[in-house]
């Protein structure tokens, strides 16, 4: 298995690990890992590895078979042979804008209180799709709303439950087509805020910000139909 190093931390940008393998398509496994693995609408992560004799670059990663997360290099890079130390370091502007639209996504799903049916993330914007039969009303007065919980600058923490707690409490799950891995007898759930301010709880795998202050100004798209009752949000990064 591969040790996920930014479900720790989603601030560290660079790490030594060891070279477990190489995958059958020509990536990497390492024995512990910053680079995030595309999944949950979030992109895996880009950046370089650094050896004795040389450099690799990592044009994205993904999740592997038994718990392991494979670098995948840009085609024709020399690999660092199976055993050698590494250096590896993250493009963090690019994860940094990644944490950003996850965790504004979180809070346009409090701003907007329907079922999510589907959503993706970029470094420049990202989306959620709504079952919503009717567009809002006041696409303005969401914006407006969905600022001023950035301008709170809430606490953004995480916490596990057993998959028989999330079993127990299925309103905790707001996307309808992708559900929370379970079956390793534990779940994340991401927090923002706490206690009586308590302004969302959700299960989720990405990274995001630790303070919604950290996102910056938002600003919303059009409201696209995308069905007879789907209708999709976009947001952007003003920076």
């Amino acid at each position: 298995m591969t040790e996920p190093l930014f479900r720790t931390d989603a601030y560290l940008r660079e790490a030594e690990a060891r070279v477990a393998g190489h995958s059958d398509q020509g990536g990497l496994i390492l024995d512990r890992t910053v680079f995030y693995a595309t999944s949950g609408g979030q992109p895996g992560d880009s950046g370089y590895l650094d050896w004795d004799g040389g450099r690799t670059n990592i044009a994205t990663a993904v999740k592997g078979e038994g718990g392991t997360f494979v670098l995948v290099p840009d085609a024709g890079s020399a690999l660092p042979p199976v055993g050698a130390p590494v250096l590896q370091r993250l493009d963090w502007e690019r994860r940094h804008r990644h944490m950003r639209v996850h965790t504004a996504l979180h809070l346009l799903s409090v701003v907007v209180p329907l079922p999510v049916t589907g959503g993706q993330i970029g470094a420049e914007r990202g989306r959620l799709d709504f079952d919503m039969p009717e567009p809002p009303a006041d696409v303005t007065a969401l914006e407006e709303a969905l600022n001023r919980l950035v301008e709170r600058d809430l606490t953004v923490s995480d916490d596990w439950i057993t998959d028989a707690e999330l079993e127990a409490n299925p309103g905790l799950v707001k996307t309808m087509s992708v559900k929370p891995p379970m079956g390793q007898g534990r779940v994340r759930l991401v927090r923002i805020s706490d206690g009586a301010e308590l302004v969302d709880l959700q299960p989720c795998g990405g990274t995001h910000v630790a303070r919604t202050g950290e996102i910056g100004r938002l600003q919303l798209g059009k409201i696209e139909n995308k069905g007879r009752q789907n209708r999709r949000i976009t947001l952007h990064l003003c920076d």
